[in-house]
C-alpha cells in the first residue's frame, strides 16, 4: 500500500493545494525535508537559551527547495495541455524543472546568465535533457527573455511569476509547524528572487488561520552585493560568490516587504565574508554542507544577534535552500587544503600527530 508520504508533496498537502482530481501529479517524492537542531550554531550567536534548527532543503530529489513549487507547477502545466516549460535561472530553478518536465515526458528551455551558474546546477539541467541556452546577461535580463518567449509562443513559464510555484512551496511552512508543534519565533532565509520568503509566509498566514499555530518574524538576508530590496533600488550587475542570489530586481520584491513588514521582521544584508564564515561553521560544526547562497540566512543570524536581543527561549528555524554539492567549486576556494603523504605508516602517524583538525 503506498502512504501519502511516499506520494509526494501533493499527495500530502492536497486539500491545502489547488488541485483537482483531473490534475495529472507529477513528483519525485519531494518535501518533508529534516528539520535538524544547531546547538553550536545557535551558540556561535550567542543564544545558548533559545533553540536554532536547519531546515535541510538540500534533502528533496534535485538537492533545492525549488522541487516543492515545482511538482505542482510542472502538473498544472500537464494539465493545462503546456507544450513546453520555460525558465530563466541561477541554477537550481532550472535543475529543477528540467527534471520534472523529464519526469512528465515535457519539453523544457532553460535560460542562463552565462558563466554565472554553479558547475553543479548546469549538469543537472543538461543531463535531464533541458534544452540550456546561455544569455550574455545577468538573470534579470535572461527572465525577461524567458517571459517574452513565454508569452509570443506559448510556453508555461514556472520561474515564481508562476502562481503555483509558491503554492508549492508554502508547504515547507507546514512541515515547520508539525514538527516544532507550532510556527517558530524567528525564521531567518536568503532572499534573491524573494519568491521562497513569500510563500512561506503565505503558508505561516494559512496555518495560522486554521489552527491558530502563531506566525513568525520573517527574517530575510540578502548578500550585501545584490541587495536590492535593502537598498530600495534594482541593481543593474549584482556581485556576490552566494550565485542562487545574484539578483538585482526580483520578482516578488513588493510581497516579500509585505511579508516582512506584515511579520514585524526584516530583510538585511552580509557581505560575502559573512556568508562564507557562516558556510564553513555549518559544514565543520554541524556536519550540514549547504551551498553558499543557504547559508546567508545563518549569517543573518549570527549578524543579528550581535546587535539586537532575541527573547531567550526563542525558536529560531534557518532554512537552508540547497545542497553544498550544487557548487563544487566553492569548497576548493576554501583554506582547507588536501595533504599527499607516502604509503607509510610513519608519514601516516606523522600526518595524524597532534590535534588539528583544518579548521
Amino acid at each position: 500500500m503506498t502512504t501519502p508520504k511516499q506520494q509526494g508533496l501533493i499527495a500530502r498537502w492536497r486539500s491545502r493545494l489547488p488541485v483537482t482530481n483531473r490534475t495529472p501529479i507529477i513528483s519525485l517524492l519531494e518535501g518533508d525535508t529534516p528539520l535538524v537542531p544547531a546547538p553550536k550554531i545557535a551558540a556561535a550567536a550567542g543564544l545558548g537559551q533559545s533553540s536554532v534548527y536547519l531546515k535541510i532543503e538540500g534533502a528533496n530529489p534535485t538537492g533545492s527547495f525549488k522541487d516543492r513549487g515545482m511538482t505542482l507547477a510542472i502538473s498544472k502545466a500537464v494539465e493545462e495541455g503546456a507544450r513546453g516549460v520555460i525558465c530563466a535561472s541561477t541554477g537550481n530553478t532550472a535543475a529543477s524543472a528540467a527534471a520534472y518536465a523529464a519526469r512528465a515526458g515535457l519539453r523544457c528551455a532553460v535560460l542562463l546568465p552565462a558563466g554565472g551558474v554553479a558547475a553543479g546546477k548546469l549538469s543537472q539541467s543538461l543531463m535531464h535533457g533541458a534544452e540550456v541556452l546561455a544569455v550574455r546577461g545577468n538573470f534579470d535580463e535572461a527572465l525577461k527573455l524567458a517571459s517574452l518567449i513565454a508569452e509570443d509562443a506559448g510556453w508555461t513559464m514556472v520561474n515564481s511569476t508562476n502562481p503555483y510555484r509558491l503554492e508549492g512551496q508554502k508547504t515547507g511552512a507546514f512541515e515547520v509547524i508539525n514538527a516544532l508543534g507550532r510556527a517558530p519565533d524567528y525564521q531567518f532565509m536568503p532572499v534573491g528572487n524573494a519568491g521562497n520568503i513569500t510563500a512561506y509566509w503565505m503558508g505561516y498566514q494559512e496555518a495560522h488561520r486554521r489552527s491558530k499555530s502563531g506566525l513568525p518574524k520573517m527574517m530575510g538576508w540578502q548578500a550585501a552585493g545584490a541587495a536590492p530590496i535593502v537598498l530600495g533600488r534594482p541593481i543593474k550587475n549584482p556581485k556576490t560568490i552566494a550565485s542562487a542570489i545574484r539578483i538585482g530586481d526580483p520578482v516578488s520584491w513588493k510581497r516579500a516587504e509585505q511579508a516582512r513588514d506584515r511579520s514585524k521582521g526584516h530583510i538585511g544584508k552580509v557581505s560575502d565574508r559573512e556568508i562564507l564564515s557562516a558556510y564553513r561553521l555549518l559544514a565543520r560544526e554541524e556536519g550540514v554542507f549547504c551551498e553558499p547562497s543557504s547559508a546567508t540566512g545563518v549569517a543573518g543570524l549570527i549578524a543579528w544577534t550581535k546587535r539586537k536581543k532575541i527573547r531567550p527561549g526563542s525558536k529560531i528555524v534557518c532554512i537552508l535552500t540547497g545542497n553544498g554539492l550544487k557548487d563544487p567549486d566553492t569548497p576548493k576556494t576554501q583554506p582547507y587544503k588536501m595533504r599527499t603523504i607516502p604509503a607509510t605508516m610513519a608519514a601516516l602517524r606523522r600526518a595524524l600527530s597532534g590535534t588539528r583538525r583544518g579548521r
